[in-house]
């Protein structure tokens, strides 16, 4: 069963708003009866102001009334109607300390996953097509400085957004009849640990 917000402070407003029973609020939060019953006693959670689970759009006035009414009865908490909103699409902002890692990580996205499109890599790693061009011809201005590092741990992606952007390539591959590139393993710079 999925909690409420705050599970404590939705306690404390149940036990000082409802008529419910120590049992209907401790199933409902996810706690242990007696400490419901310690917060009623003012022993737990003296300085927590109630926080008010109707208003919140976590639970209806009708499911408290339903509840006091049969000591039985169990609180349901209502379907959240707006699930956990992604990131917004377009450019993603990327801290002035990290931008010249980027092309440390178009160079290992393109050695290690040469199936990626070139839009692929723009949205994996916030860059433009000319600079994965750039990296790609090495003609990018820092060359001659540029070695490959994986994206992950650069912080320019998440593990399973890269997973995500491989996973499509290679099914694209798969749909047009084309076999999966052969990469060698890579093996770090042992000077790239210090």
């Amino acid at each position: 069963m999925t909690l409420p917000l705050m599970p404590k402070a939705t306690a404390v407003w149940l036990i000082e708003k409802t008529g419910l029973t120590f049992t209907q609020i401790a199933e409902f939060c996810g706690m242990h009866p007696l400490e419901v019953q310690a917060i009623a006693d003012g022993e737990v959670a003296a300085g927590i102001n109630g926080y008010d689970p109707v208003k919140n759009h976590q639970l209806a006035e009708a499911e408290i009334k339903r509840c006091e009414k049969d000591t039985n009865a169990r609180l349901k908490i209502m379907p959240t109607a707006s699930p956990v909103k992604r990131r917004a699409k377009g450019a993603r902002y990327t801290p002035v300390a990290k931008r010249n890692d980027r092309p440390d990580a178009i160079a290992f996205v393109l050695r290690q996953f040469p199936q990626l499109s070139e839009a692929q890599i723009v949205k994996l790693l916030g860059t433009t097509k000319d600079t994965i061009i750039k990296v790609r011809d090495r003609q990018h201005w820092n060359s001659a400085n540029i070695k490959p590092r994986d994206p992950v741990i650069l912080g320019l992606c998440t593990q399973t957004d890269l997973h995500a952007a491989v996973t499509s390539a290679n099914d694209r591959l798969a749909r047009e009849g084309h076999a999966l590139p052969v990469v060698e393993a890579y093996v770090p710079d042992s000077d790239s640990h210090a």
